[in-house]
């Protein structure tokens, strides 16, 4: 949470952004199926404190079909810059590539400067489609953002 409330500070409404609890969204997650069509969720962690997670999962999108999806990549504030973000995005690809795929997909915030400059340096780039939506209570608009895998 403490990524989203110093990322998102200019993005996001400031009462919402101080309601939210690590807790609530820590029970959202389960790090124990090996189903493949459900999202996986690798962490990265400093003596046993995590501080960064990236989600996976096939795309849901059918016009897609056969393409992951990296539904999250987020890291302490504390160690941004430290490369734990790096990690983290090349593991996912890693991670989509052994499941088959060969295109990925991505969602980001509009707005999302910081964001824009990580993932294209990645080879992320926006493919003109956007959405909108209402994500835990609050509308967004986002852009969707792909690359190839190897």
């Amino acid at each position: 949470m403490r990524s989203w409330q110093a990322g998102y500070c200019d993005l996001l409404p400031a009462d919402y952004l101080a309601s939210l609890r690590a807790e609530d969204r820590a029970a959202r997650y389960d790090f124990t199926h090996s189903d493949l069509a459900r999202p996986h969720t690798r962490v990265a962690a400093v003596n046993e404190l995590i501080v960064g997670f990236a989600t996976t999962m096939p795309c849901q999108d059918l016009a897609l079909s056969g393409s992951g999806e990296l539904c999250a990549l987020y890291v302490d504030p504390d160690y941004w810059g430290s490369g734990f973000g790096g990690a983290l995005v090349a593991d996912a690809r890693d991670q989509m590539t052994r499941r088959g795929f060969r295109h990925a997909v991505l969602w980001l915030l509009k707005g999302n400067a910081r964001g824009d400059r990580f993932y294209r340096k990645d080879g992320w780039t926006p493919d003109g489609t956007r959405k909108s939506e209402i994500m835990w209570g609050v509308e967004v608009e986002d852009f969707r953002y792909s690359r190839p895998l190897p």
